[in-house]
């Protein structure tokens, strides 16, 4: 197979799941596109996917696709999707030829025509290495060199990053930055030059500091319903609003407006009709409601005449089969990622590694390396 040395690449690694290299690529991608005509995509191998026309995508590559339509086709921004066999198959009858070459072909599909691309990786520069193809291999087989993601903070950020930094070089794979994520505003002016001074110590520039924003944490009603397996019996228009916090409805209907605040999720059971009717009377008047939205536990449904009500009101209903702690339990750990469509956090993304992350050192940096010593 024809090897591409020509168009330029960058690796986007982190040193840790949630780190934030998705919004990261998503934020250098946009960037890419104010400086080159043309910037493709891969995620060569996935851990989340979706099934699309009979094909398992990951996710981000669908995010990517969505947002900015590179031109890519999907099984080539996607190559390998890690499902639950996936490991144990390949175990049984390893054939790390096949999957490089597999990955290598995506590539140049990827890469055809394009000015740029960015190669999103799975997580840590080990994560793959069970089936022959971590974060370093796949960067190495590519010929890219890489960026690592980590979040603030100057001790165990460095720690880790240097672990990941190993590994990169014993595939002889050259980092050329790192992006600290999710720092708090006030702390990156005094920040910055300890992190400056403790990646000088492994040859490492600092590319950027992302500050940490809020609203990049906040999950819409449709990802509270996906995370819970529930079902929006009412106001599924409203799917798209943020969600800032959450209340368990613990008193009587008469004190309800003690739960009435904005961007809140109400949890209550669902055949507390006398709950959910002091919620429609004083918790959507007005064009928004004052919460979110409302999450009716264990399965239980109001009778039908109060629940044709619900439908007309602007207050969205989810039915879940948990109950109260453990949709509470759960929504606390929920790992919010950016939905296809959200236009809001997307621009927030896009303007947040713009401002701060050195877009231009990353192109000057990003020529293939033809081979390895």
């Amino acid at each position: 197979m024809l090897k591409n040395y020509t168009t330029p690449r960058i690796f986007i690694a982190a040193t840790r799941q949630d780190d934030g290299k998705t919004t990261t690529s998503l934020g250098i991608v946009s960037a890419l596109r104010k400086r080159f005509q043309r910037v493709g995509y891969i995620k060569p191998i996935g851990q989340r996917y979706v099934e699309i026309d009979g094909l398992k995508v990951d996710e981000d590559s669908v995010l990517i696709n969505d947002t900015y339509n590179p031109g890519v086709p999907l099984d080539a921004m996607s190559p390998i999707a890690v499902d639950t066999h996936f490991t144990r198959n390949y175990l049984d009858a390893a054939d790390p030829k096949k999957l490089a070459s597999t990955i290598e072909h995506a590539f140049n599909r990827a890469a055809w025509e394009q000015d740029f691309v960015v190669i999103e990786g799975s997580g840590h520069a080990g994560v793959g290495s069970v089936f022959d193809m971590s974060n370093a291999q796949t960067a190495r087989l590519l010929h890219s060199k890489a960026i690592i993601v980590s979040q603030g903070g100057v001790g165990r950020p460095i720690d880790e990053i240097s672990l990941n930094l190993a590994l990169f070089e014993k595939y002889k794979v050259e980092v050329v930055g790192v992006v600290l994520n999710k720092v708090i505003s006030e702390k990156i002016s005094e920040l910055w030059p300890y992190a400056e001074k403790g990646l000088s110590r492994l040859g490492l520039p600092l590319l950027g500091i992302v500050p940490l924003n809020l609203e990049l944490r906040k999950p819409t009603l449709n990802q509270i319903a996906e995370a819970l397996n529930g079902e929006f019996v009412a106001g599924d228009r409203f799917k798209r609003r943020r969600v800032g916090g959450f209340s368990i409805a613990t008193s009587s209907s008469r004190n309800a407006e003690v739960y009435f605040e904005p961007h809140t999720v109400l949890i209550t059971a669902g055949d507390r009709e006398d709950m959910i009717l002091a919620i429609l009377g004083g918790a959507g008047e007005g064009c928004e409601a004052k919460i979110a939205g409302v999450v009716l536990t264990q399965g239980y449904l109001p009778q039908p005449g109060l629940l044709k009500i619900m439908k007309t009101k602007q207050v969205p209903f989810i039915s879940v089969k948990y109950d109260s702690f453990a949709v509470a339990t759960k929504i606390s750990h929920m790992s919010v990622k950016t939905e296809m469509g959200d236009s809001e956090k997307i621009g927030l993304i896009q303007n947040l590694i713009e401002t701060n992350v050195d877009i231009d050192r990353i192109v000057a940096s990003s020529a293939p390396i033809p081979f390895f010593n």
